[in-house]
């Protein structure tokens, strides 16, 4: 668990970065819900980073090449590559890990997609809850299901339904009944029984 103002000081800073590079990203992770609820610690913190002429992890070499604050680092040991930013101006330095938009996240970050919290972008309440239920689906992690039950629960009214994996949700509320009405306002409110 880190402090929540040392993963937004290291989300800042990455942020900062990208921007100077021209790189479209935004934040994602229980970090959200941490700085959401005014909660000390989080455990979690990616960064979603959208492609262009390059791969997103090349966007993110260049964009920290030459600045001692990061450090690169390549997970190829895994059933799948994997790219991690360590922020080291902090003792411990904080892990950030990079994720392909479209794979991770939505395919585009724009106004639509990428809200600001201070100054980091984060994704959107709606893509934040698609993200998490697409992870839920795949990986049952109870972390993840506590994040879809507190946005769900306290920001329901800003989710767009359209975005939002239907059968995923509905199989998610069936397990989690904390979460059911608010899902049934959500279809309510879209027109859906």
């Amino acid at each position: 668990m880190h402090e929540v103002p040392r993963l937004l000081q290291a989300a800042a800073a990455l942020s900062q970065a990208l921007r100077n590079a021209g790189v479209p990203h935004a934040f994602y992770g229980n970090v959200l819900t941490a700085v959401l609820a005014n909660s000390p610690l989080a455990d979690e913190i990616s960064c979603v980073v959208e492609g262009g002429t390059a791969h997103p992890f090349r966007r993110v070499r260049q964009a920290c090449a030459g600045n001692e604050d990061f450090a690169i680092v390549t997970s190829p040991w895994s059933n799948r590559c994997r790219l991690h930013v360590k922020y080291q101006r902090l003792i411990p330095a904080i892990d950030i890990e990079i994720l392909v938009a479209g794979e991770e996240g939505p395919r585009r970050l724009d106004s639509t997609t990428v809200m600001t919290v201070g100054t980091v972008p984060f994704l959107t309440i709606t893509e934040f809850v698609r993200a998490k239920v697409k992870a839920w689906s795949l990986r049952g992690r109870e972390q993840d299901a506590g994040d879809i039950i507190y946005a769900m629960t306290r920001y329901w009214n800003r989710v767009d339904l359209n975005r939002v994996p239907e059968q995923e949700m509905n199989d998610f509320a069936a397990r989690f009944p904390a979460v059911a009405p608010s899902w049934q306002e959500l279809k309510r409110k879209y027109g859906i029984s």
